[in-house]
C-alpha cells in the first residue's frame, strides 16, 4: 500500500513539474511575441518627432490614403473572386469543374512581388504587349493610352490574384458544410438560385468568408515587395525609407506604430462587427444539395469565370518567368546562387523548426491545463500574424540594438574589448522575427491535428505513469506527425517568400533568394530576377500541392 501511495505521489510530482515547465515555456514564447509590439510603442513614444512631423505634413496623408485604398480594393476583389469561384465549383456542374476546383488554389504559390515582376515584363512600355501594339498600329510612344501597371490599382490586382485562394478555400469549406434544408426552403418559396445564395447561403458562410478576407487584408498591409517595386507609397514602404534612407529609427518606429494600429483596428473591427452573432446549421447534414447542371453558354461562362484567375494568377506568370529566366545570364548553379539558396534554406529550416516547436509547446500546454492563462498565452502567440513583418523587424531591432550598444560600451570601458553587434547582427534575431510572424499559422495546424486526439488517450497515458512531457513525446507527437509536417512546410515556405523583415534584419552580406530577386528587379534587371523568383515559386508549390490533395479528397 505504501509503495502504491509513493508511486502515485511521484507521478503527481512529475506531472506538476512537467506542467510548470510547459507553462514557463509557453509564457516565455508569448512574451517574445508581445515584445516587438511593446518595443515599437515605447520607441515611438520616446523618440524624437522632427522627422515624423515633417512626414505628417508631406507624405503621411498619402501613406494613409494609399494603404486604405489598397486594402479596400483587395478586400472587394478577393471577396468577389474567392466567393464566386467557391460557389460555382460547389453548387454547379460544368465541364472541367473538378480540375478547376483544385487549380484555383495554385496562385497561392506566388508571392505578390514575383507576380509583379512577371506582369511588368509583359505590360510595361518596353514589354511585349505595348511593343506589339505599336508595331501593328504604327503609333508612337505618345500616340495612345495604356493602363499603367506600376500603380496602386496594378498593385491591388497583383495582390488579389495571389490572395483570393484564402477566401476561396474557406468559403468552399463553409458551403460544403452547410445543410441544404435552408437553401431548399428558400427555393421552395420562389427564390431564384442566386437570390437564395445571397439571402441564405452567403450569410451562413459569413464567418468563414470574413476570416479569409481578413487574412488577405493582413497580407496586403504587410506587403512591401509589390508596392515598393511599383512605386506605391504605403506605411510599409515608409518604414523602410525612414530606417535606411533617413537613418531615423524613431520615425520608423512611429510609422510602424501607425501600421500596427491600423492592422489591429481591422482585426478588432471585424470581431466587433460580428459581435455575438452565432451561425448554426439547421436540418440534417446528410441532406444533399442539388447541383445545377450548366450547359451551353452558361457552362462556358462559369468555366471562364473560374479559369481566368487560374490563368492570370498562375499559368501565364509561370510561362513568362520561364521565358525570362532562359534569356537571363543568371546561373542557378553558380557559387553565388548556391550561397543564396543555402542562406534561404538555412533561415527557413531553422525558423520552421523553432516555430513548430513553440506552437507544440503552447498548444499542448493549453490542452494539459485549460484555462484563462493558457488561453491568453495562445492568444498572444497568434497576434504576430496580424503584425506586418516590417513592424516586427523594427520592434526587435530597436531594443536589441540598444542592448548591443550598451554591452559594447561597458566592455570597452571595463576590459577595453569591443563586442560589436552580438545579437542584432546575427541570423537568430531574424529567425525569432520569423517565429513571431508565423507562429499563428503553425499553431492553427497543430491545434487542428490535436483536436482529433481524444482526451481519453491523455487519461490513459497518465494512468500508466506518464508525465505531460512523456505523453507529448510518446503519444501526441507520433499521432500528430502529419499535422506537424504540414506546419513545418507552411512556415518553411512563408519564410522563403518573406521580404520586409529579411531586408531590414538580415546580417551583412547574407542575402536570400527573395532579397536577390528584389535587388535585381529594383535595378530593372527583370530577366535576372526571374531565376530566384522561379525557385521561390517552386518551393511555394509544395504546400499548395498538399492543399490541392486535401481539396481533391473532399
Amino acid at each position: 500500500m505504501a509503495d502504491i501511495e509513493y508511486s502515485e505521489n511521484g507521478s503527481r510530482h512529475r506531472h506538476a513539474r512537467g506542467t510548470r515547465l510547459l507553462g514557463l515555456l509557453s509564457y516565455g514564447i508569448a512574451a517574445a511575441c508581445l515584445l516587438p509590439m511593446l518595443a515599437v510603442v515605447l520607441a515611438a513614444l520616446t523618440g524624437g518627432t522632427d522627422t515624423v512631423t515633417h512626414l505628417a505634413g508631406t507624405v503621411m496623408p498619402r501613406y494613409l490614403g494609399t494603404t486604405v485604398l489598397l486594402v479596400a480594393l483587395v478586400a472587394v476583389g478577393t471577396f468577389c473572386l474567392g466567393v464566386g469561384a467557391a460557389w460555382l465549383v460547389t453548387m454547379t456542374r460544368f465541364p472541367g469543374v473538378r480540375l478547376l476546383e483544385i487549380a484555383l488554389v495554385l496562385p497561392l504559390a506566388f508571392p505578390a512581388y514575383v507576380l509583379a515582376y512577371a506582369y511588368t515584363f509583359i505590360l510595361d512600355h518596353p514589354g511585349i504587349v505595348q511593343t506589339t501594339l505599336r508595331h501593328v498600329t504604327g503609333w508612337g510612344p505618345r500616340d495612345y493610352w495604356f493602363p499603367e501597371i506600376r500603380s496602386t490599382e496594378g498593385a491591388a490586382i497583383m495582390l488579389i490574384l495571389v490572395l483570393y485562394p484564402y477566401v476561396y478555400l474557406l468559403a468552399r469549406a463553409a458551403f460544403l458544410q452547410q445543410s441544404a434544408t435552408a437553401f431548399l426552403a428558400a427555393r421552395a418559396l420562389g427564390s431564384s438560385p442566386w437570390w437564395a445564395f445571397y439571402r441564405v447561403s452567403l450569410p451562413m458562410a459569413r464567418p468563414a468568408i470574413a476570416g479569409g478576407v481578413l487574412l488577405a487584408v493582413m497580407e496586403t498591409i504587410a506587403d512591401f515587395g509589390t508596392v515598393s517595386y511599383f512605386g506605391v507609397q504605403t506605411f510599409a514602404t515608409g518604414i523602410y525609407t525612414s530606417w535606411f534612407s533617413m537613418g531615423d529609427r524613431a520615425a520608423a518606429a512611429q510609422l510602424a506604430l501607425c501600421l500596427l494600429g491600423f492592422a489591429l483596428l481591422l482585426a478588432v473591427s471585424e470581431r466587433m462587427q460580428r459581435g455575438k452573432s452565432k451561425f448554426y446549421q439547421s436540418g440534417q447534414r446528410q441532406t444533399a444539395r442539388p447541383a445545377a447542371q450548366l450547359k451551353g453558354g452558361k457552362a462556358l461562362f462559369a468555366f471562364l469565370l473560374c479559369a481566368v484567375p487560374v490563368f492570370f494568377g498562375f499559368l501565364l506568370p509561370v510561362l513568362v518567368l520561364v521565358e525570362m529566366g532562359l534569356d537571363s545570364e543568371q546561373d542557378l548553379l553558380s557559387r553565388r546562387y548556391l550561397g543564396f539558396i543555402r542562406n534561404s534554406l538555412t533561415l527557413a529550416g531553422a525558423a520552421a523548426f523553432l516555430t513548430v516547436a513553440a506552437a507544440t509547446c503552447i498548444g499542448f500546454y493549453k490542452r494539459v491545463k485549460p484555462g484563462r492563462q493558457s488561453a491568453s498565452a495562445a492568444y498572444l502567440a497568434r497576434l504576430g500574424y496580424a503584425v506586418p513583418g516590417g513592424v516586427i523587424a523594427v520592434g526587435l531591432m530597436v531594443p536589441f540594438a540598444a542592448f548591443d550598444n550598451a554591452l559594447d560600451a561597458w566592455m570597452r570601458a571595463t576590459f577595453d574589448i569591443s563586442t560589436g553587434l552580438l545579437v542584432t547582427g546575427s541570423i537568430w534575431l531574424l529567425v525569432a522575427a520569423y517565429m513571431v510572424r508565423f507562429l499563428a499559422a503553425a499553431l492553427s495546424a497543430y491545434e487542428g491535428g490535436q483536436s482529433m486526439v481524444h482526451s481519453n488517450i491523455d487519461a490513459a497515458a497518465r494512468s500508466l505513469g506518464q508525465s505531460p512531457l512523456g505523453t507529448l513525446r510518446r503519444v501526441h507527437l507520433p499521432l500528430l506527425t502529419p499535422s506537424l509536417l504540414t506546419a513545418l512546410l507552411i512556415v518553411f515556405v512563408d519564410v522563403m517568400k518573406e521580404l520586409p523583415a529579411t531586408l531590414i534584419m538580415r546580417p551583412f552580406n547574407f542575402d536570400t533568394l527573395a532579397v536577390q530577386a528584389y535587388r535585381l528587379a529594383s535595378d530593372e534587371r527583370l530577366e535576372g530576377a526571374a531565376v530566384p523568383s522561379l525557385v521561390i515559386v517552386a518551393v511555394g508549390l509544395l504546400p499548395v500541392i498538399l492543399i490541392c490533395r486535401q481539396v481533391g479528397r473532399r
